[in-house]
């Protein structure tokens, strides 16, 4: 037996309000966002130690924190901070996962809304912020791998896409409409 049993359905939605399933407050979306991109940042860094680091051996493990540094900075930069790169780098990082989580969160109730699956929009979001970070790294330093060479282009796609899926995973439940 349902917990609705003997409840009218005309009952069952007077619990709900109209706004129940409107976009959610200013302070919602930034906390879902940060935490969402959080998140993110956090696996996409366990991503790279396992697949950079681990199977392809493109950089030592310590290199993954100030990697971030010398994309926007260079190289001479990175060299010239010394520890400080670990600390920039990782301020970066987690600067910008947060950024991209609070858009992420402001843009999701949207999607929600027409019904898409938030893994879906996070695929297409990470092929978006691929391109939007890797043309502004572009245009900051000189310092970059070749973004033309395919196996940067399908490494780096896979990268974002293991950061915007758990940022879109948390945020989708962060921002679930609440029923009263």
């Amino acid at each position: 037996m349902s917990g609705n049993f003997g409840v009218s359905r005309a009952d069952l939605g007077k619990g709900l309000r109209s706004t129940d399933f409107d976009s959610p407050g200013c302070k919602a979306t930034l906390r879902a966002g940060v935490i969402g991109g959080l998140v993110g940042a956090v696996v996409i860094w366990i991503y790279e130690a396992l697949v950079w680091v681990g199977a392809q051996h493109l950089m030592p493990l310590a290199g993954i924190p100030r990697n971030a540094t010398g994309l926007v900075f260079g190289k001479h930069v990175q060299e010239s901070l010394g520890i400080w790169a670990y600390v920039v780098g990782t301020g970066i990082h987690f600067v910008f996962a947060a950024a991209w989580g609070v858009l992420f969160a402001a843009v999701w109730p949207y999607f929600r809304r027409r019904g898409y699956e938030a893994t879906l929009v996070a695929l297409f979001y990470a092929v978006l912020a691929w391109i939007v970070m890797h043309v502004a790294i572009m245009i900051a330093s000189d310092n970059h791998p070749n973004y033309y060479d395919p196996a940067v282009i399908i490494g780096g796609f896979m990268s974002h896409i293991f950061f915007t899926v758990p940022l879109a995973l948390t945020v989708k439940r962060l921002l679930q409409p609440q029923r009263h």
